[in-house]
């Protein structure tokens, strides 16, 4: 089996944001007997740059955690991994199998029950059927859901989905796992018994992409830290290094990563 890794060579996604205007009756009705295109109620169009010149390698072993502010570009180089987004420039090199556990459950079916979903999302895992009829019994007994397996999803509150989603996602070891924020939302009991199950399951995998706001996380779990502003990689080195760093940027300390952070 080849060696699974990760090759980034100056990767940018560009975003276009397009801008409304609000109007007020008496304009929308001239509008309408003037009959403009549709494309003249456009303020104005805006490209902005959600990823720019990033580049980076990960080998079999690596662990890397990705932090920084709310829109420093963290989630965006998460789906440019995982191929949801494609990079505007630049090139995207990835080897292995990618789970990526990303907005967790959001490909759930509501109209579907529990185990049907646990069909469907499993089968888009990689998951046979046989495997799944196999561990059908484990996946409703970790994610605490008894007799609700066979309730549409829809009818399941945000808990609940977590914990089918979390649980279903975690019964095939990848060669690169990715999480983002994967408890939001979680209870505390079932945090607890989640991390129990990520510790064998992210040691398992062969390289681990990990994005949290809560520093813990990463010094549990990572052995290399990437601080991420305006887009850019700013700063990359070892947890015990970069998480002082970054906490003291966030206070407020000037120059904690050079000059960059103005970019």
């Amino acid at each position: 089996m080849s060696e699974a890794r990760i090759d980034l060579e100056d990767v940018s996604v560009r975003f276009r944001r397009y801008n409304m205007r609000s109007h007020g009756i008496k304009e929308a009705a001239l509008r309408l007997l003037t009959r403009p295109s549709w494309t003249s109620s456009l303020d104005k169009v805006t490209d902005f740059w959600g990823l720019r010149n990033v580049s980076f390698s990960l080998r079999e072993g690596d662990r890397l955690g990705i932090i920084g502010h709310n829109g420093a570009g963290k989630s965006t180089l998460l789906k440019i991994i995982s191929r949801v987004y494609p990079p505007t420039s630049g090139k995207l090199t990835i080897q292995g199998r990618v789970a990526p556990l990303i907005e967790i459950g959001a490909g759930f079916s509501p109209e579907l029950s529990g185990r049907e979903n646990i069909y469907l999302s499993g089968t888009i895992l990689g998951i046979r059927t046989r495997e799944l009829n196999a561990r059908m019994d484990s996946i409703v007994d970790f994610a605490e859901l008894g007799n609700f397996i066979d309730t549409p999803v829809k009818y399941y509150s945000t808990g609940m989905a977590l914990r089918l989603a979390f649980t279903l996602a975690t019964e095939v070891i990848p060669d690169v796992l990715i999480l983002d924020e994967l408890y939001a939302g979680g209870d505390v009991a079932f945090v607890e018994k989640g991390n129990r199950r990520l510790d064998s399951f992210v040691h398992s995998s062969k390289i681990l992409i990990l994005v949290a706001h809560q520093m813990e996380y990463i010094e549990r779990f990572c052995n290399r830290v990437i601080v991420m502003e305006k887009g850019q990689i700013v700063g990359d080195g070892r947890p015990a290094d970069m998480i002082p760093r970054y906490v003291a940027h966030m206070r407020g300390e000037k120059g904690v990563f050079g000059s960059e952070l103005s970019l």
